[in-house]
């Protein structure tokens, strides 16, 4: 009788949020780094940028990157893109989900500088011809436009991750850190579509965007239409990309029923709804207690601060879909309960 094979350990999930900056020079060069010995990809070339700290808005992670990884001082300019990959490193059993944001920069100042023992140890300016030829991580490629690199090794299976998950931070309160997509979904005659935030969840009674966290290994496209179908019974196309909001609650108060230090990175999108129907809430029991169109004057007529959660009203005036209020209240200082709603 053969003997059964060894079977390698299951791969430990790692989920991180990241932001990188495409930074040109005067002649279109690119700017890249090279990761060291130390990383899971020694010698591949990548934009420069790094993990998102907890609480951090990406736009200072990416400057703050920059300026760690190769000398330089940038200023971000705009949002590019915003993608996840999932890849393998079977030597040190994990499986790494990243949520990137993908910013365009411009050089402010500063000297390139190579350094030592970190995980990145060469920066140098790239033309796109040359990058073509260089070992790039296929995020880079596909943000460069240029053919996808195949060094990401993938699992053979994405592992069962929780969709939410708190650990004690080093002060001992929990914290969690949350990458989510939201539709600014509209029909034909301009309508919004939007959600009630249910009872017992940070938010509760006001109006949020359809959405929510995306899971391990999704990508947020078909994360944000899978939540929208959930949501309000809705079937969706995806237009663009608006915006990313980063918000962080220090204390939030949820179903847990204990404070967790919240850091919410959401991205959120144009979605065309071809053939609006009469909203259905199948998710019943979650975060959703109810779904409505709503026409253009009635979304001017809603209070941003009292009856929308940060990122809804930031997301609708991002589209334009909210008219600038010039009263007192649109100025009033916005509380942490209005800030995360999952």
């Amino acid at each position: 009788m053969d003997e059964p094979l060894d079977q390698p350990p299951p791969l430990a999930p790692i989920r991180r949020i990241a932001a990188y900056g495409i930074c040109r020079d005067s002649d279109d060069n690119v700017l890249l780094v090279r990761a060291s010995a130390t990383t899971g990809t020694p010698g591949a070339w990548s934009l420069p940028g790094g993990a998102v700290a907890h609480g951090e808005n990406p736009q200072d992670t990416v400057v703050r990157e920059i300026a760690a990884e190769t000398g330089l001082s940038v200023a971000v300019d705009d949002l590019q893109d915003v993608r996840a990959d999932l890849r393998a490193l079977p030597d040190r059993s994990l499986a790494i989900h990243t949520d990137r944001l993908i910013y365009r920069v411009r050089r402010r100042g500063g000297a390139l500088t190579d350094r030592v023992g970190q995980p990145t140890d060469l920066c140098r300016w790239v033309s796109l011809a040359d990058a073509e030829t260089m070992s790039l991580r296929p995020f880079t490629a596909a943000a460069l436009g240029l053919p996808p690199a195949a060094i990401d090794r993938q699992p053979d299976e994405a592992p069962e991750v929780p969709s939410f998950h708190a650990v004690p931070g080093p002060d001992g309160l929990h914290r969690t850190q949350r990458f989510a997509a939201y539709a600014v979904a509209r029909d034909a005659d301009d309508r919004v579509l939007l959600t009630r935030v249910a009872d017992g969840y940070p938010g509760a009674g006001r109006w949020h965007l359809p959405g929510g966290g995306t899971d391990f290994g999704e990508a947020p496209g078909p994360a944000l239409l899978r939540e929208l179908h959930e949501e309000t019974g809705q079937d969706g196309r995806l237009v663009r990309l608006l915006g990313v909001a980063s918000h962080r609650d220090a204390a939030s108060l949820g179903p847990e029923g204990y404070p967790i230090d919240w850091h919410g990175v959401r991205a959120f999108y144009l979605v065309e709804i071809g053939a609006p129907t009469e909203p259905t809430v199948h998710d019943v029991g979650g975060s959703t207690g109810e779904a409505r169109w709503f026409t253009p004057a009635e979304i001017t007529a809603l209070d941003p601060v009292a009856d929308l959660t940060e990122v809804t009203a930031e997301a609708l005036a991002a589209n334009g879909s909210m008219a600038r209020r010039r009263s007192t209240r649109s100025r009033r200082p916005r509380t942490a309960r209005t800030h995360h709603t999952r």
